[in-house]
């Protein structure tokens, strides 16, 4: 694919992004991605058969960009404690960014999708989970976090989060009761 043809692609998912996040998974079709794009079918269809396919392609993005950035945020200095601290803080600007949300499109869609083992919810939960495992585990090495269960515990942290996400979409949430639940997260795990 040419520059161009990359700064298109980038164009329409910037602006379906946009549209989700408005009107969730399910109230999006493509006639929405074509208008709001300025584009024809034909071309919109050049790149992407379905809002499915658009839907996925913004969830392996945003997966990537968290990616990079805890990539590139983590040193070789940095203990365990610091790069949880580092997660938290990426999922705490998730639970409480307004704009460009995507949280009630990826519900809507995992409704609609059969297969629960491999749907994406379960995937984001379960490299989470792994993630957080890796790093009580690294902490418990390094004498930073007593834990007698670092999957039990990872779990449990995931699912502090979901909640916290569901919550902001739902029945609101504020940064402080995010900051709260996140420092009790730290106060169960650091040894003193």
């Amino acid at each position: 694919m040419g520059e161009k043809s990359l700064q298109k692609k980038q164009y329409i998912l910037e602006t379906a992004r946009k549209i989700f996040s408005e009107k969730g998974y399910k109230n999006v079709t493509m006639k929405d991605i074509v208008e709001a794009c300025d584009i024809s079918r034909g071309g919109l269809y050049l790149y992407f058969g379905s809002t499915k396919e658009l839907l996925l392609e913004l969830l392996q993005q945003e997966s990537d960009e968290t990616d990079d950035t805890l990539t590139r945020r983590i040193t070789e200095e940095d203990s365990a404690a610091d790069i949880l601290t580092l997660f938290l803080k990426e999922q705490k600007k998730e639970i409480l960014q307004k704009k460009n949300n995507l949280a009630m499109a990826v519900y809507e869609y995992s409704f609609e999708e059969r297969d629960k083992k491999n749907s994406i919810l379960r995937k984001q939960f379960d490299a989470g989970t792994k993630i957080v495992e890796k790093l009580i585990e690294s902490g418990i090495a390094s004498g930073e976090f007593y834990c007698e269960n670092p999957r039990g515990a990872a779990e449990n942290i995931m699912y502090v989060l979901e909640g916290m996400k569901i919550n902001s979409q739902t029945i609101g949430i504020t940064e402080s009761m995010v900051d709260e639940q996140l420092l009790y997260i730290m106060q169960g795990l650091i040894i003193e």
